[in-house]
């Protein structure tokens, strides 16, 4: 009876043993590649592009097709992966929101931004160096964040975007006007709404030509990175690996550099207009 008894015990143990293992034995691995195997399977890459954002993006009047540097690096992508681009219209405050409905698979000239970084991984490379610029009204002498942190100063910035980030940051006393996108942006510019404009110096370049506006990095000078975003899931870590290594070729043998020049260069912008002392 006794013997019995302990015979019970042993197996009683020995069925709790086998049930704490396999409660505490680890999930399987998600396998790295299910994003980048997903999108090659799909047939295309998926990319955000916006109305007003030249010479990122750029849509001719004419065939309806997008071009621009932007999309450039998105084709050359696309090409590498053996898929093909597919444009998605939106906008730079939507972006969060178009990556979790798995709208888009790719966003070039992200900056770090907190609130869409809950769901938006950035590779941690840049794939250009930016900086916080304004575009100014002929005459405006305010040249520092300081100066520019005045209820006097009317300062417009995009809805949703790091512009606003950075101003409401560094210039909450100011006037700050929140538009849509760029054009509206320019109009409040160009009706004499607006005393400047934030913008990451680039996209300063292009509006500082249509209204006539001066280019002024307030100091302390703010580097910006420019980099990738990608949606926040599971097996995405070949993918992030992939880009990784695309954006250190594209950096290291000046192509990133190189795009960015032809494609003013071939829109009538001139980059020496850029203040002596950014370099990208």
């Amino acid at each position: 009876m006794k013997f019995s008894f302990m015979n019970k015990l042993a197996s009683a143990f020995a069925a709790v043993m086998l049930l704490t293992a396999s409660l505490v034995q680890p999930a399987a691995a998600t396998d790295p590649n299910l994003v980048l195997d997903r999108i090659r399977d799909s047939g295309e890459l998926r990319v955000p592009v916006m109305i007003g954002e030249e010479p990122g993006y750029i849509r001719d009047r004419d065939s309806g097709e997008w071009g621009g540097f932007y999309m450039e690096w998105a084709n050359d992508i696309a090409e590498l992966l053996g898929v093909k681009a597919v444009p998605v219209e939106t906008t730079w405050g939507n972006l969060a929101a178009d990556f979790q409905a798995k709208k888009i698979d790719i966003a070039f000239g992200l900056n770090p931004n907190p609130k869409r970084g809950l769901v938006v991984d950035y590779l941690s490379v840049p794939l250009f160096t930016d900086a916080w610029a304004i575009v100014a009204k002929p005459g405006f002498d305010k040249k520092n964040w300081a100066d520019l942190n005045d209820p006097s100063v009317s300062l417009v910035v995009q809805k949703g975007g790091t512009m606003q980030v950075v101003a409401e940051a560094l210039t909450p006393k100011a006037n700050i006007v929140v538009v849509e996108d760029r054009p509206l942006g320019v109009l409040e510019m160009q009706a004499g709404r607006a005393d400047a404009m934030v913008l990451a110096i680039f996209d300063a370049v292009q509006v500082a030509k249509q209204t006539g506006g001066e280019i002024i990095l307030p100091a302390p000078m703010l580097l910006n990175p420019a980099t990738i975003g990608y949606a926040r899931e599971e097996g995405n870590e070949g993918y992030e690996n992939w880009l990784t290594n695309w954006v250190n070729q594209q950096r290291a043998l000046g192509l990133a550099q190189g795009k960015l020049h032809k494609s003013f260069e071939a829109h009538g912008i001139d980059l020496s207009i850029l203040p002596p002392e950014f370099s990208f």
